[in-house]
């Protein structure tokens, strides 16, 4: 057992517990001392009979195992360990390898294999690779669940109006923290956006998960954030881990939070103040290392009045509040807004960005977005599939007053601005707005060609 020197790894291991089963002292004391300075947690036993309660006790990423033991084998209670649904990494240990031993090993799903005596070296090699397992396999599981598109820059909040600098101010300021976020504003503002600029403004490692509480049972939200454990209701055949421990390192982002149900609000409070989960049906609690971010488009204060929403979570979650603006207080933020949906959309959809003309924007700041900044980019969307701003109808030209012109507009600039008005006029529709100026549907499809159109 040659204590080699050895680099620390790259990505801390504060955030793994680990617990080492030998009953060679020894063996216990020199992998106990490799990993107390790496681990946040590294606990001991010489038997499985003593390793069992500490199980019971602590969730371990990861078990360090002898496979020749008093009394059950290493062997035995890894089947044992995965029948019950043990999901993290198991190492086997041994001094006396063959090949039906090694079978057996990967047979009952351990991770690796040590052959006794080896190396600090080879050690801690092995448990990187398991670490680093256990870092992708959390990674996937939140790429498979993401449903956002976003794809903010630094601050991912897009305005240059006073209202829009103070939020981008205030978010940067609260991201270094660790404290909890809430978020308010109506329906469509951006929360989203905005928990992801805290995110990565943060300086956290771990991922960003979102979770909509409103699209979860009742029956299932606890499960699905704190996890379970095989047969902790009718149908969990095996356990499973919540988006909390997934999230570890990371951000947890709870959408429409004031949907949790009152269970699941008590659990949350807990977990928020002690920095600890307990999966459904266990009697372990599991630590964990997650900034939460809340959000709510309903007045929070209003729903703990009507009791139904925890007072004590309530002032828990509202540690840093930011309030997102409706997009109708910020007219101003438009022209930008829509730049930044064109810029993010052409390119999936194959299609030339629009011209925003005076008038169409005229429109758009008169309009009341009550879907706010999700209406916006829906109606780019749909305009540069149609290939015009359909902002919906808009009064007969002839009652419409004369476009200002400039005494150095030339006569093609002037032609194509009052085509395009009658074309806009007329919802799109090349024939209508053909048969309004006195032209030929084909001289008009000519003209939008040469337009880019």
């Amino acid at each position: 057992m040659e204590e080699t020197p050895v680099a620390k790894p790259e990505a801390p291991w504060q955030q793994y517990a680990v617990l080492i089963v030998d009953d060679e002292p020894g063996m216990q004391s020199f992998l106990q001392r490799a990993l107390s300075s790496r681990c946040g947690i590294v606990d001991c036993a010489d038997s499985v009979e003593s390793a069992r309660p500490l199980l019971q006790r602590q969730r371990y990423d990861l078990i360090v195992l002898d496979i020749a033991l008093p009394g059950v084998s290493g062997i035995d209670w890894l089947h044992e360990l995965r029948q019950d649904g043990y999901a993290g990494d198991v190492v086997l240990m041994t001094a006396y390898a063959d090949l039906d031993t090694a079978i057996d090993a990967l047979r009952a799903g351990a991770a690796d294999f040590l052959l006794k005596p080896f190396s600090l070296a080879l050690a801690l090699n092995a448990i990187q690779r398991c670490f680093e397992r256990s870092r992708l396999a959390r990674e996937n599981f939140v790429l498979r669940r993401e449903v956002s598109t976003h794809s903010a820059d630094v601050e991912g909040v897009v305005g240059q109006s006073d209202m829009m600098l103070k939020v981008c101010d205030r978010l940067k300021r609260i991201a270094p923290s660790p404290a909890t976020v809430l978020l308010t504003g109506e329906s469509g503002t951006g929360k989203e956006v905005a928990a992801r600029a805290v995110h990565r403004m943060s300086g956290r490692t771990g991922p960003f998960v979102p979770v909509n509480c409103a699209a979860i049972a009742a029956e299932l939200i606890e499960s699905e954030l704190f996890g379970h454990v095989k047969g902790a209701y009718t149908g969990a055949q095996q356990s499973r881990e919540g988006l909390f421990y997934y999230a570890r390192g990371g951000t947890l982002f709870l959408d429409e939070i004031s949907e949790m149900p009152a269970p699941a609000q008590a659990k949350l409070l807990r977990a928020l103040e002690e920095r600890r989960i307990r999966p459904v049906g266990s009697e372990q609690e599991i630590p964990v290392d997650v900034r939460v971010i809340a959000a709510s488009n309903r007045d929070l204060k209003a729903e703990v009045a009507a009791q139904r929403f925890r007072q004590d979570l309530y002032y828990r979650l509202q540690v840093l509040e930011v309030t997102l603006p409706p997009l109708r207080e910020r007219p101003e933020d438009i022209p930008l807004l829509v730049e930044h949906f064109m810029a993010q959309l052409t390119p999936n959809l194959g299609v030339p960005p629009l011209a925003l003309d005076p008038r169409t924007l005229a429109r758009m700041s008169d309009y009341d977005w009550p879907g706010n900044v999700r209406e916006l980019r829906n109606l780019v969307e749909r305009s540069l599939i149609l290939g015009w701003f359909d902002i919906g109808p808009e009064p007969e030209v002839g009652s419409l007053p004369a476009a200002p012109g400039r005494l150095d507009e030339t006569l093609e600039a002037v032609e194509k601005r009052h085509i395009l008005a009658v074309l806009a006029a007329s919802d799109g529709n090349k024939s209508e707005a053909s048969r309004r100026l006195g032209i030929s549907r084909k001289t008009m499809d000519r003209k939008c060609q040469a337009w880019g159109m």
